[in-house]
């Protein structure tokens, strides 16, 4: 067994693709990471652009929250839409290459893939920034610190959606708990 097969699992025959599949509970941690991370890191963002303002941010806080559920409204119908013309799969590059051209496909392929590496970007600093408010003494360790996660994170995509979903699902929805516990709690 090489090193690349120990790291990321042997290749798979194209025959053994049904075998990735996920279901809903295993999906929600892997395909809805960028929904809960901005759940996490995206109030605080917003006030502390808007508490240096005072009062005036204050005006600030309904139009940006309507615009985000308007926002939210949108991606949902949007998603409706897709899964009911594309009932056994259709991402973004499908459906525009199929109804926009090969160009539209490329270009939602791209903003995806820049998608992707900002919000491991995002999540890991953001992350590493908690545990770091939290033990400040890693304070010296914040680029080791990423770049470990980075690698880890890389890693678990690399070994397939399944080994992700396995990965992902206990902190994915023991963070939801946390939403939940700290909101009604």
């Amino acid at each position: 067994m090489s090193l690349v097969d120990l790291l990321v699992g042997r290749p798979l025959k194209s025959s053994e693709e049904r075998g990735e599949k996920l279901g809903p509970a295993a999906g929600i941690a892997v395909f809805g990471l960028d929904a809960l991370s901005s759940a996490a890191y995206g109030p605080e963002a917003a006030l502390t652009l808007l508490i240096p303002l005072g009062a005036a941010g204050i005006a600030y806080i309904i139009p940006i929250s309507a615009s985000i559920i308007i926002l939210l409204l949108i991606v949902y119908f949007s998603y409706c839409q897709t899964i009911e013309a594309y009932p056994t799969g259709g991402g973004s590059y499908t459906v525009a290459r199929e109804n926009l051209g090969v160009n539209a496909g490329l270009l939602a392929a791209a903003a995806l893939m820049i998608d992707y590496i900002l919000t491991a970007a995002v999540g890991i600093s953001a992350g590493v920034g908690a545990l770091i408010s939290a033990v400040p003494s890693l304070q010296p360790h914040t680029l080791s610190l990423c770049l470990a996660i980075l690698l880890f994170i890389t890693i678990v995509n690399l070994r397939g959606v399944r080994a992700t979903g396995a990965v992902f699902i206990v902190p994915t929805y023991l963070f939801v708990g946390a939403l939940f516990t700290s909101r009604w709690g």
